[in-house]
């Protein structure tokens, strides 16, 4: 390698940010953590697995055009560690055999498709899509050299992570392999106190289930909707919403 070759290599950089925000809303965040820190707990005793959430991935070297940071990733052979951004030239190679993404209102249709090419195109294993706020999962498989669509994701168990995916009434849930389901940490920390109580004999009231939470999110949605709507059609007469109130 020539010393002006030497030294262009080491002039490029690497981007440890691409401007974006990590989530559009709440309900697109709290799963975007719940997700990263479930799959960390999950390979807690495993040097040799590295989750990370919202990381900018470079699959080749000298191309820093050339990159995705998905919500999620997990690269089982590379060194746990902190990190500014995932070189697969520095990680021995080894692309993220498995990343999510979370679906937010802002997401297009291209820019999903171009993301599903990116995975498909640099070794991805398995790919998975969530949409919260519809209650939908769609996930992908690689057979013969491509990502190919898993049928009917209801059921579904990782074989790389071995987490089952639960599709039902509009309700998400994901598994650990023991049967543990996937908790937020607020949920965990009303688990902890449940099971405290329980020691110590009093009773406490179950944690909300997932269902419950998307329906109270749902129910709190629809009545913004409404009050917006009661809003415009008082403003429509001349009224002012705000003396009414």
């Amino acid at each position: 390698m020539s010393a002006t070759t030497m030294e262009q290599t080491r002039a490029i950089v690497y981007p440890e940010s691409d401007g974006q925000p990590m989530a559009d809303n709440t309900l697109q965040f709290r799963w975007i953590v719940m997700l990263q820190g479930n799959l960390a707990a999950l390979f807690a005793d495993r040097p040799d697995v590295f989750v990370a959430g919202d990381l900018l991935w470079y699959p080749v070297e000298g191309r820093p055009d050339i990159r995705r940071a998905p919500d999620v990733l997990v690269a089982i052979g590379r060194p746990k560690g902190d990190r500014g951004a995932y070189l697969q030239w520095e990680e021995g190679n080894q692309p993220p055999q498995a990343v999510f993404e979370v679906l937010s209102p802002g997401n297009t249709l291209r820019e999903m498709a171009r993301k599903f090419e990116f995975y498909n195109r640099y070794g991805v294993q398995e790919y998975y899509l969530i949409d919260p706020e519809r209650g939908d999962v769609s996930g992908w498989v690689r057979q013969d050299g491509a990502l190919t669509v898993i049928d009917d994701i209801d059921g579904w168990v990782s074989p790389l992570l071995g987490v089952r995916f639960a599709v039902q009434d509009g309700a998400i849930r994901l598994f650990y392999p023991d049967g543990r389901p996937f908790l937020t940490f607020e949920e965990l920390a009303q688990a902890r106190a449940a099971a405290e109580d329980a020691r110590n004999g009093k009773p406490r009231r179950a944690p909300p289930t997932a269902r419950a939470r998307a329906e109270a999110e749902a129910r709190a949605r629809a009545a913004e909707e409404r009050a917006a709507r009661l809003a415009e059609r008082l403003r429509a007469l001349g009224l002012n919403p705000d003396d009414i109130a």
